[in-house]
C-alpha cells in the first residue's frame, strides 16, 4: 500500500539541518537521510508534532523550546566516580562522551564534565538538554512500516536491526 503522508506506522526518510544559536551541530542529506519510524518516539517530540501529516517533498523550518526537544537541563543529573571504579578503557577528556554501565547491566551515555587525579564527573543530560533547536527539513521519502520494525519500534535497515548495520 502506498504511503502518501506522514502518520503513525510510517518510516520517514529526512533531510535536515539542526542549529543550535545559528551553529550548526549536526546534518542529514538526500545521501544519508535520517529514516525514523514515525509515532515511535525515535525523533525529538517537537518535529515529529510537526511533521505529522506532510508529504514527499515538504520542507519546513521549525523551532523548538527545550521542552519541545530535549528538556531542560537538569544540574542533578550528574554523578561523581572513583575514577579507579570506573571501568573506561580511552584516556578520558572533559567534553568527551563515554558508554557506562549499571549494576543492572544498563548502558548510559554521558559526558565527562570533570576530571581530577581522583575523581570524574559525568554528566548524564543529552548534550542538546536546555537549548533551543532550529531545524530545516525537506521530506524525502515514505513507506509503510514492517511488522517488525513496528514491534521493535524502529527502522531496520535491509531487515537488519540499525545496531546490527
Amino acid at each position: 500500500m502506498a504511503v502518501d503522508t506522514i502518520t503513525d506506522g510510517v518510516v520517514v526518510s529526512l533531510a535536515y539541518v539542526l542549529s543550535v544559536d545559528g551553529e550548526e551541530v549536526e546534518r542529514a542529506d538526500a545521501n544519508d537521510p535520517l529514516d525514523y519510524l514515525h509515532g515511535a518516539g525515535n525523533i525529538v517530540p517537537g518535529l515529529e508534532e510537526l511533521l505529522e501529516g506532510k508529504r514527499v517533498g515538504d520542507k519546513l523550518r521549525a523551532t523548538l523550546p527545550p521542552d519541545m526537544a530535549y528538556g531542560d537541563y537538569d544540574p542533578d543529573d550528574t554523578d561523581e566516580f572513583d575514577r579507579q571504579l570506573l571501568d573506561i578503557d580511552v584516556d578520558l577528556k572533559e567534553g568527551m562522551e563515554v558508554e557506562v554501565e549499571d549494576e543492572d547491566g544498563y548502558t548510559y551515555v554521558a559526558t565527562v564534565s570533570k576530571l581530577t587525579n581522583d575523581t570524574v564527573t559525568l554528566d548524564f543530560n543529552p548534550p542538546l538538554a536546555g537549548k533551543t533547536l532550529t531545524y530545516e527539513v525537506e521530506v524525502l521519502a515514505l513507506r509503510e512500516a514492517t511488522e517488525e520494525e513496528q514491534a521493535h519500534g524502529h527502522v531496520h535497515f535491509n531487515g537488519m536491526e540499525e545496531e546490527d548495520y
